[in-house]
């Protein structure tokens, strides 16, 4: 009626880099969207930040991966690198706790891409859209900026 209900909110790019679609992950579970669809983006620069308004629901024992939900109970897996779990932490400092409201733009993590890069993994970061039953979300390719720049837009089914 007056167009509230269609509504399209924003995720803003977590990194600078470029962002490439799941289907070019190095690893056959992004890849072939075993673990859900998405995007992935290359980073270029070392800080993870909330790419929208809303909370930290988990942060993975290895430090490698994060589970956020947007005020509007997007939910969205970061999973920073490829078999960086491997890593046990290592090169992961994390900024903030489980649980923790976030504004976009907020730094969740700092990461040594250097390191991981040394030990021989991938910075490939796929973004996994994991309730996309409640969502149509449109996702958007190329270099971005962090916090800047939108990599999906979405709206409520």
């Amino acid at each position: 009626m007056f167009g509230f209900f269609n509504k399209k909110n924003s995720v803003f790019a977590p990194f600078d880099g470029q962002v490439i679609t799941i289907e070019e992950v190095p690893d056959e579970a992004f890849a072939k969207k075993i673990v859900g669809d998405g995007l992935a983006i290359v980073p270029e620069s070392n800080k993870l930040i909330a790419p929208f308004d809303g909370t930290v629901e988990q942060i993975f024992n290895t430090k490698h991966a994060f589970i956020l939900k947007s005020v509007d109970d997007l939910q969205v897996l970061i999973h920073v690198g490829i078999n960086t779990v491997k890593l046990n932490g290592e090169g992961f400092n994390i900024k903030i706790p489980e649980e923790q409201k976030l504004k976009r733009g907020d730094v969740i993590a700092e990461i040594n891409f250097d390191l991981i890069l040394e030990k021989k993994y991938s910075i490939c970061t796929p973004i996994v859209f994991m309730n996309l039953e409640k969502f149509k979300v449109d996702f958007k390719f190329g270099r971005v900026q962090a916090g800047k720049d939108i990599i999906a837009t979405y709206k409520k089914n």
